[in-house]
Parts: structure tokens; C-alpha cells; sequence
């Protein structure tokens, strides 16, 4: 109270607007309603075993106070942004070209670009080896038990559903009178999750590979076809899979040599209406 007062104080002498206490974290669990950003459409979803590649990209230091779900953001802590995922998530990040690997808290929405994957704090990108401009290569991988952990408790956490037993049929019995129990104490509340995770830097093999422009899979040629005549002019590649009984024809250009060639192949599917078009590393 008086550190404000004298901060007060101090600027209407220099003439200057007041303070403005720092908002108050109040960690949560999100997943939240589609949204736009850099002229895209995101829908976000819960999955707890996602793994995915792409590009990294590291946070400014122009960052709210809070993060999407409510905590405290801090340049320093083993944390990341991502566009969709339910927050948090705890994720193991690996750097393709190098092999090192780290454990993030994922707790934020970013990048604000879809030409980006994950927005890592600056110390989570020093420990990674990601420069300040970014573009290294990664591979996220949700880690299911670690991530459903990091949201228990939380306000706004998805519940389990627990069905009620059935009901039978009811028999009296005489018993004899147990002898007195003592009443159970008030249950307390769970104790707070840590939100800080330790850092934890792995070595593993490195596995240099190569960028693509992901442009969608469809469960029918016709549909491929026509995704792949609205950019023909990049000459897109259609690949088949085999899903059960199923063929999936899927859609994607490269290789591309250079981040600059996949960030320049990606606006132009987004130009050309593919706004779910995104870089891939494989």
C-alpha cells in the first residue's frame, strides 16, 4: 500500500497517469470458442496425445500480463503458446535439427501466425536452441498423463461423468450396533497445482528433415482433386493412406528448401482459400 502511494506520489509530480496494480492470476482451464487471428480461423480441441511439426517461433517482449488460461507470464519459465490445444498441457518439445529435447507447460494462445507452430518463452527457446527470430524445426508431443494432471483442479476443468449404481433389491437385517465412528473432518481442498515446471533438458538423435505445406486429407478423390485445382500453380503432390477399409488422399507441396520458400508457398494457399493449410516438417 504505501509503495503505490509513493508511486502515485512520484508520477503526479513528473505529471505522469498513476500505477495500475498488476492483474491478479487466476489460473484456469481453456479451451475457448474459435477465434480469428492474422486472418484465420482457429477452432480449438482438446487432445491429449497430439504430436505435431512445424516451425517455432519465440515470444516478443511485448507480452500480456496473463496468459490465455489465466497465470502469470513469464519470459523465464519452461512455458509455450499454441493456436488449439486445451490449456494448460505439458508437452515434450524436440528440436529436429539438433536433438535436444525439453518439457513445456503449454499455457498460452500463439503464435498469432499460422506459418508458426509454438511460441516459446525466450528461456524456453535459449534451453531448446531456438534463435530469437525462430523458424528452428520441432516436434510437439502432448504428454497424456502429465497434461491431465496439469488440469485437475482446475476451475473450469472438464468432470468424468460417474454413472449411478443400479438400484436392487433392499434386505433388512438385524445387526448389532457398530461401535461409534468419528466424524469425518470437513474434505480439504486439493492442493494448488504447481504451474512452474523444472527444466529438464534431454539429448536425443537429431533428425534433419523436410518442410512441406500440409494442404488437408479427404476421405474422397473428388474432393482432393478439387482442394488441389484451387493451387495448381504450386503443384501440389496427392498421396493415398489406407485407414482401415478406408482410402485417404491427402494433399501437400514440397519439399521446400527454405523457410522462406514454405513461408511464401503458405500465403499463397491462404490466398487461395486453404486457411487450414499449414508448414510441416517430415
Amino acid at each position: 500500500m504505501g509503495t503505490r502511494i509513493i508511486c502515485i506520489a512520484l508520477l503526479g509530480f513528473l505529471g505522469l497517469p498513476g500505477c495500475e496494480a498488476p492483474p491478479t492470476p487466476q489460473p484456469r482451464y481453456h479451451l475457448g470458442a474459435p477465434y480469428r487471428a492474422g486472418g484465420v480461423w482457429y477452432y480449438p480441441r482438446e487432445s491429449f496425445n497430439a504430436v505435431e511439426t512445424g516451425l517455432a517461433a519465440v515470444a516478443s517482449d511485448r507480452h500480456p500480463a496473463l496468459t490465455a488460461d489465466g497465470e502469470t507470464y513469464d519470459s523465464t519459465a519452461m512455458a509455450a503458446g499454441h493456436q488449439m490445444l486445451q490449456l494448460p498441457a505439458i508437452a515434450r518439445v524436440t528440436n529436429l535439427e539438433t536433438g535436444v529435447a525439453v518439457v513445456l507447460r503449454i499455457n498460452d494462445r500463439g503464435p498469432a501466425r499460422p506459418h508458426r507452430l509454438l511460441e516459446l518463452t525466450p528461456r524456453a527457446a535459449r534451453l531448446l536452441g531456438v534463435p530469437d527470430a525462430g523458424g528452428t524445426r520441432i516436434r510437439v508431443e502432448v504428454m497424456d498423463a502429465e497434461s491431465r494432471q496439469a488440469i485437475d483442479g482446475l476451475r473450469g476443468a472438464p468432470r468424468l461423468e460417474i454413472a449411478a449404481a443400479p438400484r436392487g433389491v433392499v434386505v433388512r437385517e438385524n445387526l448389532n450396533a457398530p461401535a461409534a465412528a468419528p466424524v469425518p473432518e470437513a474434505e480439504a481442498a486439493p492442493p494448488a497445482q504447481p504451474t512452474r515446471l523444472p527444466e529438464q533438458r534431454m539429448q536425443t538423435a537429431p533428425a534433419p528433415a523436410t518442410l512441406y505445406i500440409r494442404l488437408g486429407s479427404f476421405s474422397r478423390v473428388e474432393f482432393a482433386e478439387r482442394q488441389r485445382a484451387r493451387i495448381a500453380q504450386l503443384s501440389p503432390i496427392m498421396e493415398t493412406e489406407r485407414d482401415g477399409r478406408q482410402t485417404v488422399y491427402k494433399l501437400r507441396i514440397g519439399p521446400l528448401a527454405t523457410i522462406a520458400s514454405a513461408d511464401a508457398a503458405l500465403d499463397q494457399a491462404i490466398r487461395a482459400g486453404i486457411t487450414d493449410a499449414r508448414i510441416v516438417v517430415e
